[in-house]
């Protein structure tokens, strides 16, 4: 989903397709696995793929809008190192443990927020929803650092089990 939305972000008059590009992307995130976990279709390469494929996605995204001088670069640095210290410390557990660690409510807020934010960030531009996005922001930053620290502490936490 990251090249329709990129794409769509190239002209600021179709906010409204990217807004839907996101929204369905989310959505079919969030679908998929709930499909798969009720159907009982939850494969080793699924769980292996999804935080590879959500960090490759909102990695783009972020990336691109940095690029064109709409989020600042130390933001997708701390996203970026977050993300993949999540994803590898997942991706060891699921190659090596029969462990599958769920995401913390920490994380699931920063997720949220930032999605948020990228939202915020391409909607055209008023006094108010800079406010707005400005708060975002510093609700988002202490999100990201502590949910940071939890799955960390969480894969240590277990990583000493073995």
């Amino acid at each position: 989903m990251a090249i329709p939305i990129i794409y769509s972000l190239q002209n600021q008059e179709w906010w409204l397709i990217t807004l839907g590009l996101i929204l369905i992307a989310a959505l079919s995130d969030m679908l998929d696995g709930f499909f798969a976990r009720r159907a009982h279709e939850v494969t080793h390469i699924g769980k292996w793929l999804d935080p590879i494929c959500d960090t490759i996605c909102i990695g783009s995204v972020v990336f691109y809008l940095i690029l064109n001088g709409i989020i600042p670069m130390w933001f997708f640095i701390v996203l970026i190192l977050r993300y993949v210290s999540i994803s590898i410390g997942a991706i060891y557990f699921i190659n090596y443990t029969d462990l599958v660690l769920s995401a913390n409510m920490f994380g699931k807020w920063a997720s949220g927020l930032t999605a948020l934010f990228v939202l915020l960030k391409i909607i055209p531009r008023t006094e108010i929803l800079e406010l707005l996005t400005m708060t975002c922001l510093l609700i988002l930053i202490p999100l990201l650092l502590i949910s940071w620290i939890v799955y960390i502490r969480t894969f240590f936490k277990e990583f000493k089990k073995l």
